[in-house]
């Protein structure tokens, strides 16, 4: 995985160090690297994190499951368990395929899921549910795995799932209000497939992408117990004024969910997940930990701020370009030189007809709006799975030219801001990060550098 080297344009000594950085902290979380950390074979027996296995005790062993990471996470398992494996489905985004030996890789659209998550979905909803107390499942999960492992509940047909998905982004949810919707509209998603697999023994491999890693919100939790209810899903609705114009499928659902006609998903007394195991493979803190020792090698002195940023994207923008003033004026709270290091996954409020762009990218812009003309600071917003929004994208830098340089090119920063268009407006001002899939998935990092060590 390399960047454009587009973006080195404004000040490559400076701005190539600060790749070397954002690479460093990608690899950190590499899928691959990760699953095998976690996971070790020796002869017939299986260790995973602080559990053993006695593979000789199970008659099949099947892999199943769905994110953007799930072909090296496939090819790890495959790695370690080798002939072992008697077969399964892994559905990854498109373009995001890799060469596996016993596990088919299937490709599905995201965000917005389509006919192929769909089939998919059914065909390893199947396989599972075709599963004794005598197999073993292992199900690989990461971001992204929301949209791409589709299995609508009865009576909701798959575009009434593809409106809800338009909506849910555009209105500014977190995405653990979306993924509460998803769950509930699902026959997959919120611990359906660990109910499908039962009483197969079941160990679930994450490559966490949500703030904290909450299980049951990481590619909509299909193996964990779900901690949110009807009443949880309907409040979203009301909170972002959805009732009106969800399609009337999915708005009949709910209300008969919260009027008690249709179970609520799977909870953590549901015995289907006594004697299931989930691991945490990789996530954000791992990557923004790397990050920093990486900074303090090459002399700033550094501060892990946070992995838990979100809100709105343009207001985190601006309070990073106020750190770095602080930075500047006072020494606070690291002198420089200094690298500032965040971690999470902020949102965007699309109003009607909105551009091109992504959180990262409106982070970025609104950060060099706010640095206008300051000297010797850069912003980083960085999509660590490489797409940011529905762009080629994997986020931006921002500095003191940002502005002036897209202003030459005969840009207003303001309203490409205001229109959510920051994207033609960094592809002008050479601030644009392209990296193309980095295989990998753990929200966005965040960066305010100030000075040169």
């Amino acid at each position: 995985m390399s960047f454009d080297s587009s973006v080195l344009i404004p000040d490559p000594q400076t701005r190539q160090s600060i790749l070397s950085i954002l690479q460093v902290a990608l690899a950190a979380v590499d899928p691959f690297a990760a699953v095998q950390h976690n996971i070790h074979c020796d002869g017939h027996i299986l260790r995973v994190g602080a559990r053993v296995y006695d593979l000789d005790r199970y008659r099949r062993i099947f892999v199943v499951g769905a994110g953007k990471a799930g072909a090296p996470m496939t090819q790890a398992v495959e790695a370690v368990l080798g002939d072992r494996i008697d077969g399964g489905l892994v559905v990854v985004k498109t373009e995001h395929s890799g060469p596996t030996r016993c596990v088919r890789i299937a490709e599905a659209g995201h965000p917005t899921p389509d006919a192929a998550g769909v089939a998919a979905g059914r065909e390893i909803l199947a396989l599972v549910a075709d599963t004794s107390k005598d197999d073993l499942v292992i199900a690989l999960l990461s971001g992204g795995g929301s949209a791409l492992l589709v299995s609508p509940a009865a009576g909701v047909p798959l575009a009434d799932l593809q409106k809800l998905t338009t909506h849910l982004l555009a209105c500014g949810a977190t995405i653990n209000e979306i993924n509460c919707l998803r769950k509930h509209c699902s026959g997959v998603k919120g611990g359906q497939l660990a109910r499908a697999a039962a009483p197969a023994t079941l160990i679930t491999l994450v490559l966490s992408d949500v703030i904290g890693s909450p299980l049951d919100v990481i590619a909509s939790g299909p193996t964990a117990p779900d901690s949110s209810t009807w009443d949880d899903a309907w409040s979203t609705v009301e909170k972002y004024d959805l009732a009106g114009k969800l399609p009337h499928a999915i708005v009949a659902r709910l209300q008969a969910g919260l009027r008690g006609e249709i179970p609520d998903t799977p909870d953590a007394d549901d015995p289907v997940f006594a004697a299931g195991q989930t691991v945490v493979v990789a996530e954000n803190f791992l990557a923004a930990q790397a990050a920093q020792v990486k900074a303090q090698g090459m002399g700033y002195n550094t501060l892990l701020l946070t992995t838990f940023l979100d809100g709105d994207a343009a207001g985190a923008g601006r309070l990073l370009a106020a750190l770095a003033q602080e930075v500047q004026t006072s020494g606070n709270p690291v002198p420089a030189p200094a690298c500032l290091i965040l971690g999470g996954e902020t949102t965007v409020q699309l109003g009607r007809n909105p551009g091109k762009g992504g959180r990262n990218q409106e982070l970025a812009l609104a950060a060099g709006l706010a640095l206008q003309g300051c000297q010797g600071v850069t912003v980083v917003s960085l999509a660590t799975d490489g797409s940011d929004g529905p762009t080629d994208s994997a986020g931006a830098m921002a500095d003191g030219g940002t502005v002036e340089r897209g202003a030459a090119q005969g840009l207003s920063a303001a309203e490409h801001l205001s229109g959510h268009n920051a994207y033609p407006y960094l592809v002008a001002s050479h601030d644009l990060l392209r990296t193309g899939p980095t295989q990998t998935n753990v929200n966005d990092l965040m960066f305010v550098f100030v000075g040169n060590p």
